[in-house]
């Protein structure tokens, strides 16, 4: 058993990093099986070696963020520890919680070492591909750094994509106009925006063409060029889609290519799009491919043990088919 002695030097600051009744140490100590005792700016960690060092490392990262006028939600502390326990060191833990995305209504941070390592791909490369189930932050990443490179002047606009209505994107069925039909399927992308520009610079932007929400077939016989381009729900691409969509690429501009290759919605016998493009491409550089798993949710606390579970349903499905 280790203990492990931390002073903190701001009780101001120590008082919110502890949550009322000391709330966040407490679920710090339910994730980590630590013992944490505090007194005024003193913090006592009793428990093994490994998971008391992670447990300061947490407490370190939260001080720094109520010191930045971050208040530490029940999500802050998680994403604190989840940091901590993925990272190998204190410097590598100090390196992911400097990464922020400033927008107009919110700072945004990782929350796992794999959502840091997203964003800083999705900062060196111009073309990443982002891989796992829903509520990993994909798109919300992906959206927070294209609106922060616009509101930077790195790019002109914003482009987001995603086929509608499974892969045929067979719209004409559907009730209403065209915006009509298409805005259904392409709401996940709106709420993103919402919650990082204020309304009326959103809606602004849109009519203005500064971002453009569209579904997938709208992108054909384009250069989009100065821009940030995002193809969310990839898995249900046919190839011949997918490159129709990667070969827009034009200067001074990247793509993120989101999905999950667990919810493919293609007519049986139908290669998707999103696999035959990281087979194809898995050798080129400037090309980067991160992968999410159930570790990575930060959605609500069910949804990881709900998609952790349907991963393990399916290795065992695949152990059967191999056996």
């Amino acid at each position: 058993m280790a203990e492990i002695e931390l002073e903190l030097f701001n009780n101001q600051l120590v008082q919110k990093l502890v949550g009322v009744s000391d709330a966040n140490l407490r679920l710090i100590e339910k994730m980590l099986n630590v013992e944490i005792l505090s007194f005024g700016n003193q913090i006592t960690i009793k428990g093994n070696p490994k998971e008391a060092e992670e447990a300061k490392a947490a407490i370190n990262v939260l001080y720094d963020k109520v010191s930045k006028g971050i208040e530490v939600s029940e999500q802050e502390v998680k994403a604190a520890v989840r940091i901590c326990s993925d990272c190998h060191d204190d410097e590598e833990v100090q390196n992911l919680n400097e990464i922020v995305l400033k927008t107009k209504k919110r700072y945004i941070y990782p929350r796992s070492a794999t959502q840091a390592k997203y964003i800083q791909e999705m900062m060196k490369n111009e073309l990443v591909f982002g891989l796992g189930p829903a509520g990993t932050g994909k798109t919300y990443l992906a959206v927070a750094l294209a609106v922060s490179m616009m509101l930077e002047g790195a790019v002109d606009k914003i482009i987001l994509s995603r086929p509608a209505v499974e892969a045929g994107e067979n719209l004409g069925f559907l009730p209403g106009d065209l915006k009509e039909k298409v805005d259904p399927y392409l709401r996940p992308l709106y709420d993103a925006l919402y919650e990082m520009l204020p309304a009326e610079q959103v809606d602004k932007k849109l009519a203005l063409g500064e971002i453009e929400i569209a579904p997938l077939a709208f992108m054909r016989g384009r250069t989009l060029s100065n821009a940030f381009v995002i193809l969310d729900e990839a898995q249900n691409t046919t190839p011949m889609q997918m490159k129709m969509f990667l070969t827009r690429l034009g200067e001074n501009s990247r793509m993120v290519v989101n999905g999950d290759l667990s919810q493919v919605d293609l007519p049986r016998g139908t290669v998707s799009g999103l696999r035959d493009a990281l087979d194809t491409l898995k050798n080129i550089s400037n090309v980067s491919a991160v992968s999410f798993s159930a570790a990575d949710v930060v959605r609500h606390g069910l949804v990881a043990k709900i998609v952790k579970a349907y991963e393990e349903k399916n290795k065992k499905l695949q152990e059967n088919d191999r056996d």
